[in-house]
């Protein structure tokens, strides 16, 4: 906020109580107004109210609009190419290379822009883990970006802690500066540029939030593997018996629904790393998508867009009650709530497990013809993680139309992974021999023909197949190879009708079917060529074959 009139605003008399003696000028920024540190989530509702950035809804979310930025700007990402990091940096439609030189230009412009502004600064870690967790500084511009910090990631416990951290990276989101492409390199006035060098990532004219929270997952997915950690984007959630179990998926794809089980305990509903002791959550908080949620199917995320604490992102609100209409999607179908962690009821404090018993790989298939569950070798497990198909549903980027588009995002998580796509690969193969994980193919897409044509499989059917799967209740069941991809399908699952695992039974007819179904494969094996020479011959044929 430009402060021209120098206006005292209701957090000013303590913004100065939990700053870092390592301070702002330490990454270049001088000539600041006012600096509000690390302030708790009730003074930051004062700030937002009184400067006009949000407004609070009825029973006390907090109703926000991200403008013309409702989603992620994927073209509008880079990475700075330096000699440092360059070799280990997979380039490409992700991972676009940025020159040294117009990174010190463009955060010099960014300096110039934040003289006499005012800024917000929330210090905190990224990792459950003290042993493998990022200490991360996030400079907004906005005092509900600092909110959405505050609930995505884990802060200090104590004030001292506040005045001795140290950021290792930190993120400065100015929606209020624009790029310039003919100066700064970019792809348009948008720009999401991250600096491994400096240790620093600038973000410019988005205010969707979610740029914020990928560019730390991008710094994880950079620093962990390097220390043997697999970092995963996934859901997670454990069993009385300490059974863990993984959800990867993109958005969209059913993470965060089907992880938020009340039977067990939730870890984390996004982002984790896999070390040598077991699992643990990047984050501190959840950052669901919202649109349609249902009370009856979804009911702890439903009651999370109901309290205080939670930012409810382009979520239509009536201006007179205030009360909210989660099925308007007039802004936008991607809309969103970020709330703590803690707000599930069966979330663990300790955002920690053991290593898991079962990993599920989430597809969402437009095409209608996968089954709805799979029970995958090593190999495919392999297979399925560097294929990482889905269908990208409307909203989650920029560019999305309302019919969903196939896609083969590698690890389940392409635009946020940094090196190549082996080093996970092979990260994940060895744990899973190790520890002797099962792994499962699990659609949440459609059934009986295309989007358009089909439907969309039911929550309900699907809760009960994952269940089935983490429960061991699928062990003594009967399987039947599938003749296109070769992994096993069961042909039974109790309270499933067993027509639901045949998904060719719901088309017009098995012939259309079965065409559908070979084209979808022959999709698979276009796409993983460009992996054949990094994978052995095991994983390769683990796929459909022509």
């Amino acid at each position: 906020m430009n402060n021209i009139l120098n206006i005292k605003t209701p957090a000013e008399p303590i913004a100065q109580a939990l700053k870092s003696d390592y301070d702002l000028k330490a990454s270049g920024l001088n000539n600041l107004r006012q600096v509000y540190w690390n302030l708790p989530p009730e003074a930051l509702y004062e700030e937002i109210v009184f400067r006009g950035e949000g407004r609070i809804t009825r029973q006390g979310a907090l109703g926000v609009s991200t403008g013309s930025h409702t989603a992620r700007a994927a073209p509008d990402k880079f990475v700075v190419k330096e000699p440092s990091s360059e070799e280990r940096v997979f380039w490409g439609e992700y991972n676009r290379p940025y020159p040294r030189e117009k990174f010190d230009e463009l955060f010099a412009r960014v300096n110039g822009y934040l003289q006499g502004r005012d800024l917000f600064v929330q210090d905190a870690y990224a990792g459950a883990d003290p042993e493998h967790r990022a200490p991360v500084r996030i400079v907004t511009e906005l005092a509900w970006q600092s909110l959405f910090a505050r609930n995505m990631f884990i802060p200090p416990t104590s004030a001292d802690e506040y005045k001795q951290f140290v950021p290792e990276f930190t993120v400065v989101a100015t929606p209020g500066f624009k790029g310039i492409r003919q100066i700064d390199n970019t792809a348009s006035n948008t720009y999401i540029v991250l600096s491994f060098e400096h240790k620093l990532v600038l973000i410019g004219v988005s205010e969707y939030a979610g740029e914020i929270k990928k560019s730390i997952f991008t710094i994880m997915n950079y620093l962990l593997p390097l220390r043997g950690v697999l970092s995963m984007h996934c859901s997670a959630n454990v069993g009385h018996g300490g059974d863990a179990a993984l959800f990867f998926g993109l958005s969209g794809t059913g993470k965060t629904t089907l992880s938020a089980d009340p039977r067990r305990g939730l870890i984390g509903d996004d982002e984790h790393g896999w070390s040598d002791e077991g699992i643990f959550n990047i984050e501190n908080g959840c950052y669901a998508k919202v649109i349609q949620l249902s009370a009856t199917a979804e009911p702890e995320i439903y009651a999370c867009t109901r309290r205080w604490g939670t930012i409810l992102e382009n979520v239509v609100y009536d201006p007179v009650t205030r009360n909210i209409d989660l099925d308007d999607d007039r802004m936008t179908e991607n809309t969103r709530a970020s709330y703590p962690l803690s707000f599930i009821g069966n979330s663990l404090p300790e955002k920690r497990a053991g290593h898991p018993k079962n990993i599920i790989f989430l597809t969402c298939d437009a095409t209608g013809v996968m089954p709805p569950i799979a029970r995958l070798t090593p190999e495919q497990a392999m297979y399925h993680f560097i294929s990482g198909y889905t269908s990208k549903v409307a909203g989650t980027e920029v560019g999305l139309g309302r019919e969903p588009e196939l896609t083969f995002s590698v690890c389940f998580g392409a635009p946020f992974m940094v090196h190549r796509p082996s080093v996970y690969a092979d990260l994940l193969k060895a744990k899973m021999l190790r520890h002797g994980a099962r792994a499962w193919l699990l659609n949440t897409g459609w059934v009986g023909g295309k989007y358009g044509v089909g439907k969309r499989i039911s929550i309900r059917h699907t809760r009960r197949m994952l269940n089935a799967a983490l429960d061991g209740e699928l062990e003594a069941v009967p399987y039947a190879r599938d003749p296109v991809f070769g992994f096993m399908t069961p042909r039974h699952c109790p309270d499933v009708p067993d027509a639901v695992l045949d998904p060719g039974s719901a088309w017009p007819s098995r012939e259309r079917y079965e065409s559908a179904y070979r084209q979808l494969a022959a999709r698979f094996i276009d796409n993983f060529r460009k992996y054949a020479d990094v994978v052995s011959r095991e994983v390769r044929e683990a796929g459909p074959q022509k």
